[in-house]
């Protein structure tokens, strides 16, 4: 028999403790599916533009999509807000087993909408459809010892960088295993005193042969056999391979100590892999590697050794785990604080700055993540507002690239140059998950910019309508349908084909982010991008400047948007948001053209 789709959201304002159940417009469920895109339209709708991110009046969501908890892979929510490290729209993800328990404890809602500042820290317990706003006594507490404290529910918490509003702090779950990691959703909750979100219930079942279905395509898939055999650790192997990870502040492509942080010594230390229903031949999902530490069990990521081992110059596996651990504990997103102790690092040998740094010292930079953390120097409290609000302060905005203040991921473009305009156009700053075009490019030598900009389009569509559905990323390889199928098992009938929807959602945070300011200048190729590699099979390279700018052309010409990059009316008609988008003004009169048209 077919599911029904969850059809309201819940609303809790901290200011007065008020819970109310209110239904989601019909239209919006057909246009925007759930997760990222329905989120994005409540996003729209409650805010004004130049909301302060850590005021009252920002909002934020905990959004499920129409198959949360049916889904072959580890299920994911998406935390939704105006971000206090960009300005900007902001979704972030995370897995584990807080997606599961959200579900099962919101009953027919498919999100849960977050307003006002409590006068005292408190948390939020979800239950039988409903929340509670109750005073905790965790405040202060590391994210592992805040999950510990309710060991009969899954817990979306804080830890002491939320609570500090480091604007990359991060909602950490599972004991700080997963994280809704990117641009600072943390410090929002951190602005509104919630230290949690604690949630009780269980996933529905239904949809088992469904489910099961997907699960086999997915082994037998090319992603899903690598992901099983090596996780996320083996894209260190990739990028240093392809001469694209970066080194010691983007210094480098390569990085000499990588076998000792990569996919082989992970392996080799392994205790143990978890995999869902404990059975590695039954599910998509190999619940990671783990590895046991000094500090206690630690899952090794992809981006911590690339970004606290490569990005800083060590090769030591134990350190990169300490500092990768330091991060999850204190709640920071590994990203950009690996990026702000890499920014010191260079400021300190340029001059600017009276402190002594070196690449390769995980004692020095253990100690900057934890100024980082406490705010209690003026280099940390600096940092903890990002790499461009540091450098607004000391200088050095050349040192280490950020686009839309958001730093870099550890891919670098000047090995794969289409990474420059995935990056310079995600839509919540500088961003892989948006679009990964390097895992073509690097094997085609014949990427034009006008190739690059309609794939990088294209996989913004198709991954904007996987996280409207909130699918595993990888999981999401084998929807050959973008989920059509799941869509018809639950009843949900949409407005336009799926990559229509998928665009329809890219174009309207674009809109969201126009009206805070954004216009071609913001999508900008960054500096350090413009200075050559020092070695490596890319020695040398740099990301041309009229490569990019030609690129970028075409990606407003297939977006239909104008020269400036914002979307025209035609654009915002043809994509039914005429209904979100009432203000002439922040649409461009006539789409580009480019010059030999």
């Amino acid at each position: 028999m077919p599911l029904a789709t969850p059809d309201r959201l819940l609303r809790v304002d901290l200011s007065t403790r008020s819970v109310d159940s209110v239904p989601v417009p019909e239209p919006w469920l057909r246009r925007y599916v759930g997760g990222k895109g329905l989120g994005a339209r409540y996003l729209y709708e409650q805010l004004e533009a130049g909301t302060d991110p850590l005021g009252p009046a920002n909002v934020l969501l905990f959004m499920l999509g129409p198959l949360s908890g049916y889904l072959p892979g580890e299920s994911r929510y998406a935390a939704i807000t105006k971000s206090p490290l960009t300005g900007g729209f902001l979704d972030s993800y995370a897995g584990g087993t807080f997606p599961d328990a959200l579900v099962g404890s919101l009953g027919p809602h498919i999100g849960l909408l977050v307003t006002g500042t409590a006068t005292e820290p408190v948390r939020l317990v979800i239950e039988d459809g409903t929340a509670t706003v109750e005073p905790t006594d965790s405040w202060g507490d590391d994210t592992v010892e805040t999950a510990a404290s309710f060991p009969d529910a899954s817990v979306a918490c804080i830890g002491p960088a939320g609570e500090r509003q480091v604007a990359y702090a991060t909602i950490a779950s599972d004991e700080g295993d997963h994280h809704a990691g990117r641009g600072g959703a943390g410090a929002v909750m951190g602005s509104k005193r919630l230290k949690a979100v604690v949630a009780r219930g269980e996933p529905p079942a239904g949809l088992a042969d469904l489910r099961e279905a997907y699960a086999e395509r997915y082994r037998e898939d090319e992603t899903g056999q690598w992901l099983r055999a090596s996780e996320t650790v083996e894209t260190v192997d990739f990028a240093n391979e392809v001469g694209a990870l970066s080194t010691r502040g983007w210094e480098d492509g390569t990085f000499e100590g990588a076998d000792a942080i990569g996919a082989a010594a992970v392996k080799e230390l392994t205790s143990e892999r978890e995999y869902e229903d404990g059975n590695d031949d039954s599910d998509t999902d190999s619940g990671g590697f783990r590895v046991e530490t000094a500090d206690g069990d630690y899952v090794p990521r992809g981006a911590t050794a690339m970004t606290l081992g490569a990005g800083l110059g060590i090769d030591e596996f134990d350190a990169v785990a300490e500092l990768g651990q330091i991060c999850d504990r204190f709640g920071m997103d590994l990203i950009s604080a690996g990026s702000a102790v890499a920014w010191a690092v260079k400021a300190a040998d340029a001059g600017l700055l009276e402190r002594s740094f070196s690449f390769g010292d995980p004692d020095g930079a253990r100690r900057m993540l934890e100024e980082i953390a406490a705010r209690d120097t003026s280099l940390g409290d600096a940092l903890a507002d990002g790499v461009t609000a540091a450098a607004a302060q000391f200088g050095g905005d050349e040192l280490v690239p950020t686009v839309k203040a958001m730093e870099l991921p550890a891919y670098d473009p000047r090995g794969a140059p289409s990474m420059a305009l995935a990056y310079a156009t995600s839509d919540r700053g500088a961003c892989h998950r948006r679009a990964r075009p390097i895992e073509r490019e690097v094997f085609d030598e014949q990427w034009s910019p006008e190739r690059t900009a309609r794939a990088v389009v294209e996989e913004q569509n198709r991954r904007s309508i996987l996280w409207c559905l909130i699918v595993d990323d990888f999981v999401g390889d084998v929807f050959d349908d973008l989920g059509a199928e799941w869509l018809d098992a639950v009843r949900l009938e949409t407005t336009g084909d799926l990559l229509t929807v998928g665009e329809r959602v890219w174009t309207l945070t674009r809109l969201f982010n126009v009206r805070e300011g954004v216009r071609r200048a913001d999508d900008e190729l960054p500096a350090p991008l413009r200075e050559p590699l020092e070695s490596g099979p890319n020695a040398g390279q740099v990301v041309d400047d009229d490569w990019f700018e030609t690129a970028l052309d075409h990606y407003y010409q297939v977006r239909g948007w104008g020269p400036d990059g914002r979307p025209t009316r035609s654009t915002v008609d043809r994509l039914a948001l005429t209904d979100a988008v009432d203000d002439d003004s922040l649409l461009a009169e006539t789409p580009y053209r480019s010059s030999d048209e």
